[in-house]
């Protein structure tokens, strides 16, 4: 079995993969890393531990759900204490990506602003849109919970980068993520990208392309926060054995 360690074992993901490894015949809870008490139970001979070098030596993969801030810590300790790390925390800006990118050369590191299959599926598929049907008008809506702090999502952003590549745009150049106001008609290779935050939704994704007479949208919807413990259960049996590099959700996918 994978000995897991858990950074952020008290956000709502991080609580739902310590719950499936109860009951999992893949991985076991090896370890936390929390700061103050945890106000749920943790398995018998679980390791809780706020020293960042002891919980990277007592488990074989981390899978990290915290902020970006606390991604970070995370990353300048391993940099001195090699591990695999899966990293499913959102509202990373550049300089953290960055740091991903260094870290990743001491260590096998998987990075994705959503560990859905789902939408490693949607990702895949867009491209193919975005770089085919170059005419077409493209926008991105999101809506997640009104406790959701960043915006728009990663994972909206992820999907619009990967269409602003298919064109060979630059995605900060085109992006537009607000109209108001009498600002004249929309340019040709403009990205909207949107956020609508509300009640207790998971997530909702919506990429539509949009043409003259037709149009398409692909619409991906998290019914449930435990797809993305799922996934990144996933993302940690597959990284073990994988030799220091940075991964995305999609290289999981056996198609294409």
């Amino acid at each position: 079995m994978l000995k897991i360690g858990v950074f952020g074992a008290g956000g709502r993901v991080g609580k739902l993969i310590v719950d499936l490894a109860k009951n999992s015949n893949e991985i076991k809870l090896e370890s936390v890393y929390a700061r103050r008490e945890l106000d749920f139970s943790i398995e018998p001979g679980t390791l809780i531990t706020s020293d960042l070098k002891v919980f990277l030596e007592s488990c074989e993969v981390i899978i990290d759900f915290t902020t970006a801030q606390g991604t970070q810590q995370l990353l300048e300790v391993a940099l001195q204490y090699p591990k695999p790390i899966v990293i499913g925390t959102t509202g990373l800006e550049s300089h953290h990506e960055n740091l991903i990118k260094e870290a990743a050369k001491k260590m096998p590191i998987l990075y994705a602003s959503n560990m859905s299959l789902g939408i490693a599926i949607l990702n895949k598929a867009i491209k193919l849109v975005a770089s085919t049907l170059r005419d077409f008008d493209i926008e991105i809506v999101e809506t997640h919970h009104h406790f959701k702090k960043d915006s728009p999502s990663g994972t909206a952003l992820k999907l619009a980068k990967s269409c602003a590549e298919a064109r060979n745009l630059d995605l900060d150049k085109v992006r537009i993520s607000g109209r108001n106001g009498n600002i004249g008609a929309r340019s040709k290779d403009e990205i909207g990208v949107m956020a609508l935050r509300g009640g207790d939704v998971a997530g909702i994704h919506n990429v539509g392309f949009y043409g003259e007479g037709e149009y398409l949208e692909f619409i991906h919807t998290a019914t449930s926060r435990v797809t993305f413990a799922h996934g990144a259960i996933k993302a940690a049996l597959w990284l073990k054995n994988h030799p220091s590099g940075l991964y995305s959700i999609e290289d999981l996918l056996t198609i294409g």
